[in-house]
């Protein structure tokens, strides 16, 4: 039992990388998160709305395109793609061309 006790409490590494507007509401290029095994994208999304609190931010995060290592999201729902210890999230808002 102690050993699973331990599992639970232990914690993962996630970076989460901004691009174009979403680096411009965050502020910064990428945020770490330490998060518990079974992260969800959700979750995650969770963790930098709190990190980041304001209008702008929940608004470009809301439309954001995101990339799970290499790898699209498309339409999964965030609650039920887990997002494994070491992985890159990249959160890239649309692009306007001109």
């Amino acid at each position: 039992m102690g050993t699973d006790i331990g599992r639970e409490q232990g914690r993962e590494t996630v970076t989460v990388r901004y691009w174009a507007g979403a680096r411009a509401a965050a502020g910064t290029a990428e945020d770490t998160f330490d998060v518990p095994p079974g992260t969800t994208l959700a979750g995650l999304v969770a963790l930098v709305l709190e990190r980041h609190p304001d209008d702008r931010m929940a608004r470009t995060v809301g439309v954001c395109s995101v990339l799970l290592g290499e790898q699209p999201v498309g339409s999964r729902d965030p609650a039920t793609v887990v997002v494994p210890g070491g992985s890159v999230v990249e959160l890239l808002p649309p692009f306007a061309g001109g």
